[in-house]
């Protein structure tokens, strides 16, 4: 059954119908003469008409929960598959390893697997991450709020006692889930075939110091 709209007299009609079949043709059998058609969307009859089909219809149900807040629909597909490679990888593992014995409050690993999945998919700040975190659908990360993602970047940053031999900067946790992660991986075989190096441009400008800041060294 379908409604159509006929013109007679001048006037738009729309009328309930239905597809019959009578020996080899199809034609239409008018079920019910709705009324004009400005008369009924004056009223209001049409609305209250079409709202009363759709309470039925479970595709028109879904679409109106949606458009009245009671359903939000979220992405799925990013975190899934890199979710999964995370796991692959084995990140999750090491995070909660060098998270041992911490007592943070909140899930640190979920905050930093949002976090880098945010900046796999567009470049931005933490603050940003939290609204673009809305979008998605994202196992643990119900809980996170902006401090959440503030502190956990806050621990990749942190130093640590231990110094590498020939370092220019403390070592960091970061540091520490790299070697961990490279060391998950490697096997007897291993071939270190391709490096990747940050090669991010920094100057500083100060008082001095015992390595790059002594006089005569490029500060860029």
């Amino acid at each position: 059954m379908y409604v159509v709209e006929r013109v007679a007299r001048g006037h738009r009609y729309l009328y309930l119908v239905e597809s019959v079949r009578e020996g080899k043709t199809v034609r239409q059998r008018t079920i019910k003469a709705l009324g004009r058609k400005d008369a009924l969307a004056a009223s209001g009859e049409l609305d209250r008409l079409a709202a009363s089909i759709a309470r039925h219809a479970e595709r028109s149900i879904i679409l109106s929960d949606i458009d009245a807040g009671r359903i939000v629909a979220r992405r799925i597909g990013g975190p899934l598959l890199f979710g999964r490679l995370w796991q692959r990888l084995g990140i999750d593992a090491v995070l909660e390893e060098v998270l041992e014995g911490r007592q943070f409050g909140f899930a640190v690993e979920r905050a930093v697997f949002v976090a880098t999945l945010h900046r796999l998919f567009v470049s931005g700040s933490d603050r940003a991450c939290l609204d673009w975190m809305e979008s998605y659908a994202i196992d643990g990360s119900e809980d996170l709020a902006l401090h959440h993602f503030y502190r956990a970047m806050a621990w990749l940053g942190e130093e640590i006692e231990e110094k590498a031999e020939g370092a220019l900067a403390p070592r960091c946790v970061k540091d520490v889930i790299e070697e961990k992660l490279f060391d998950r991986r490697r096997d007897l075989f291993t071939d270190l075939s391709l490096v990747f190096m940050d090669t991010t441009s920094l100057s500083f400008y100060g008082a001095g110091g015992d390595t790059l800041g002594r006089r005569g060294h490029s500060k860029d």
